[in-house]
């Protein structure tokens, strides 16, 4: 039986938190049974923001490679590689990008999301608004089926999907396969002041981080901001503490506390407290994981090694027939 492809990547930006393992980690580790998958280390995405900083990309790479491994990704089951290590990349970025009009790529809703995201680096350049174009690169190479992706980036993935109808046009030959978004449902989850979950906003809780610092930062979290007082009734809908206890809860607990909290039987400390306990009750195996993976790092770079040796055989072969269908060899 032959697997339909799934291919993904995350750029090595910092470290990965809660809000990436439920956003995209889980998701893959589930897929792994069920389609022929490649994840990679996009570490020439990470360059438009890091581009200042570029020798931190190696570091967060490796951090990021143990991340996957501790949450489950399996280089048996999984083609698990760093982007940099595959050339086919940037070249066939390059050749895209001379045939993808620029308003194609200024009408991108990513684009200026993530300007207005990051404000502590100039992201007006080249690098950053042609990205889609280097993402597409990132998917055809591999003929993916399927891209796993939450319903509100959909919108996102047909960008590359124009590209690869005007390439197999403009040559008269279908080259490339249009990916197909993977929908996951992907739960909503603030960080610990209230906003999205961001290394940028340096308000997230990580997959690195151990009990007693998730414990800290879960007791710092905001909460029901009209819950001034003790004795205030709180709505668990508008609490920041709510969507985690619905992870990492029982069906029983959530109820519980969704009433007590209602009727101000508990407060906000006692809610917190309930929810480190959890939370770290549901994290622990990732963590022990981690902490057995860090005991052997040679292992994950020969994982790693491996996994870019049988991308890379892929790659050319994709890369080879474009060029040939484009009379460039």
């Amino acid at each position: 039986m032959k697997y339909k492809r799934i291919l993904s990547g995350m750029q090595p930006s910092g470290k990965l938190h809660l809000g990436n393992y439920f956003g995209a980690l889980k998701n893959w580790v589930s897929l792994q049974d069920e389609f022929e998958c490649y994840f990679f280390i996009a570490d020439w995405h990470a360059l438009s923001s890091l581009y200042e900083d570029p020798q931190r990309i190696k570091e967060y790479s490796f951090e990021v490679a143990i991340d996957w491994l501790s949450a489950g990704l399996d280089p048996e089951k999984s083609t698990i590689f760093v982007q940099s290590e595959i050339p086919e990349h940037a070249e066939l970025h390059l050749i895209l990008s001379m045939m993808v009009p620029v308003p194609w790529l200024e009408r991108n809703p990513t684009y200026k999301e993530k300007k207005d995201e990051i404000k502590n680096v100039d992201m007006s350049s080249y690098g950053f608004l042609g990205y889609p174009v280097l993402q597409t690169a990132d998917i055809v190479l591999y003929k993916a089926d399927y891209v796993p992706v939450g319903i509100d980036q959909a919108p996102h993935l047909e960008l590359s999907r124009e590209i690869v109808r005007r390439f197999n046009k403009l040559y008269n030959k279908k080259v490339f396969i249009e990916p197909g978004a993977k929908i996951s449902d992907i739960p909503k989850l603030g960080g610990i002041d209230g906003r999205k979950m961001s290394k940028t906003y340096d308000n997230a809780i990580f997959l690195s981080d151990n009990e007693k610092l998730v414990r800290k930062k879960v007791q710092s979290m905001l909460t029901d901001p009209a819950r001034a007082r003790r004795e205030d009734p709180g709505d668990p809908q508008v609490c920041n503490l709510y969507p985690f206890h619905k992870i990492y809860s029982s069906q029983a607990m959530q109820d519980e506390i969704a009433s007590d909290c209602k009727t101000a039987k508990i407060g906000c400390g006692d809610c917190k407290k309930m929810l480190s306990q959890t939370m770290i009750e549901g994290m622990r195996p990732m963590m022990e994981k981690r902490q057995e993976i860090l005991s052997r790092p040679g292992e994950v770079q020969e994982i790693l090694r491996e996994g870019t040796l049988k991308a890379h055989a892929v790659a050319k072969s994709t890369l080879e027939l474009a060029k040939q269908t484009m009379k460039l060899k």
